[in-house]
Order: structure tokens, then sequence, then C-alpha cells
């Protein structure tokens, strides 16, 4: 399953540990990560997945791959600024939200326009939302859902 996974682009240490768990649990389970492919979540999940030998895709808002970060396995440029957010949530099977601000949120308004399900840790509390306490369980809601 492709997992695309939203949030933050500056976060604090204890969100950026959430979202390398969530890449981490991603990877273990053999999902691909989404995501655009920058600084904080995206990072973080991209980073977890990597550790466990999971692929990871980076949607970039910008012109130049290589300002991907470190973790990701296919940069793919797209000079769209944050209107790839449709891209990067296109692409998954389900969202995973961690955290985030204006631009993860318009990512969920997205992913719920497309029918894509989507949970959230410590995200917007808005309907279409399942709000779950742990990457294990933000996981096991996609599978459950979607497989």
């Amino acid at each position: 399953m492709r997992v695309s996974v939203i949030g933050g682009s500056t976060v604090d240490e204890p969100t950026y540990e959430t979202a390398v768990e969530v890449g981490r649990e991603l990877g273990r389970r053999g999902h691909t990560v989404i995501c655009g492919g920058l600084g904080g979540v995206m990072e973080a999940v991209c980073r977890g997945a990597r550790e466990e030998g999971g692929h990871t895709i980076g949607i970039l808002s910008g012109t130049d791959p290589a300002a991907a970060n470190d973790y990701v396995d296919t940069a793919l440029a797209t000079g769209l600024g944050n209107a790839r957010n449709v891209l990067v949530v296109m692409n998954g099977t389900g969202v995973i939200a961690i955290d985030g601000h204006y631009g993860t949120l318009s990512e969920i308004a997205h992913a719920l326009d497309f029918g894509k399900p989507v949970c959230g840790l410590n995200t917007h509390d808005i309907d279409g939302i399942e709000t779950v306490n742990s990457p294990t369980q933000a996981v096991a809601y996609l599978e459950e859902i979607v497989l």
C-alpha cells in the first residue's frame, strides 16, 4: 500500500519522533511512503521508513530533485509550489496526518474530497479524520480500511 504522510515542515522533537515511528511502522509492514519530500514530518517519516527497508517518494514543491531530504528514495520535482499538495494525497491509498498547519489542512481537505481514508495523530480535529493515538494504530487503521 502507498501511504501519504502529511504534516508540519517544522516540528518539535516529540512530533519528529512520532513521525519517525510512523515511518518505521510503514517500512516494517512493507508499505511505501509518499510525502512532500522536505523537512519536519516529511523528513522524519522517510527516515523511519528507510531504517526499516521501506521505499520513500517525495513530491517536491520546487524544481530541484536534489532539494529532497536525505531519506527520500525517489524525488519528483514539480515546480508547483503548494499546488503539489494535491499530488501528495492523490498518490496515496490512504493518508496519515501528523501535526501540521495550513498546508496540512489543505492536504486533508483534498484527501477527503478524493474519498481517501484519513487518520490523524495530534492534527486538525475535523469531520472525516479518524483520530488515532499511536503510529501502530494509524497504520493498522489504514490497513483495515484499505486492504
